[in-house]
């Protein structure tokens, strides 16, 4: 549990799956600058034992603690393009159509190959709109011949903390901890604040815990 969270740090950790608040009340409250208070599941009343989690301005959070939560959201699929042609455009001709149809496109990772001609290209969509997205490639001219496959037994495992601007280590300390349980990591996307990798699904539980523990955060401090 944490006394104090920033907004930004509300925002992210509802972004990823943290089913405790809507993301628009967020908004409204940082951006009037009103502080939220989330109570404690087993005891509501204010100023009790129990008092939750404030939501507030990062100016105003006594002490900025390097990783504040640990979110995982199992609503990910996986999608792959396999030698890509490396030229200009292509990247807006594969992800204009999803947009446009509504399909949003979270994690994203390219890899050159040797040759530096070709690219495999590789995100992730919400998992209900995994065939459709790979049918709606599959019908784009410049792709529709490559190599395109899907896959949604995958889980996004994400760590958040204001402290990240300002300690080194943060992701190092996540890759070990997963490495350590012999946890192999797909695809990783980072923000100032957030970091999240792509696993395989049935190590969820396991990571989560594994995380919670590197970071300090299955204590009841």
């Amino acid at each position: 549990k944490r006394n104090e969270l920033s907004y930004e740090e509300m925002l992210e950790m509802a972004s990823l799956g943290a089913k405790v608040l809507q993301t628009r009340s967020v908004e409204m409250a940082m951006k009037e600058q009103i502080p939220i208070q989330v109570l404690s599941s087993y005891n509501d009343e204010i100023g009790s034992n129990f008092p939750g989690t404030m939501i507030k301005s990062e100016d105003n959070i006594m002490e900025e603690e390097v990783v504040n939560g640990i979110t995982c959201s199992q609503d990910e699929a996986k999608i792959v393009l396999r030698q890509v042609p490396d030229i200009p455009g292509l990247a807006a001709k594969v992800f204009g159509p999803l947009s446009q149809a509504g399909i949003n496109v979270d994690m994203i990772v390219q890899n050159v190959s040797a040759n530096t001609q070709d690219t495999d290209l590789t995100f992730t969509v919400p998992k209900a709109d995994m065939t459709r997205t790979i049918e709606m490639l599959k019908t784009q001219k410049e792709i529709q011949n490559l190599d395109i496959t899907g896959e949604d037994g995958v889980t996004k495992v994400s760590v958040v903390g204001i402290g990240m601007r300002s300690h080194a280590g943060v992701a190092q300390r996540m890759f070990a901890a997963l490495a350590d349980k012999g946890i192999n990591i797909q695809v990783i996307s980072t923000s100032e604040i957030k970091i999240s990798v792509l696993i395989d699904e049935e190590y969820t539980e396991l990571a989560m815990r594994s995380l919670h523990s590197s970071y300090g955060l299955d204590t009841d401090e």
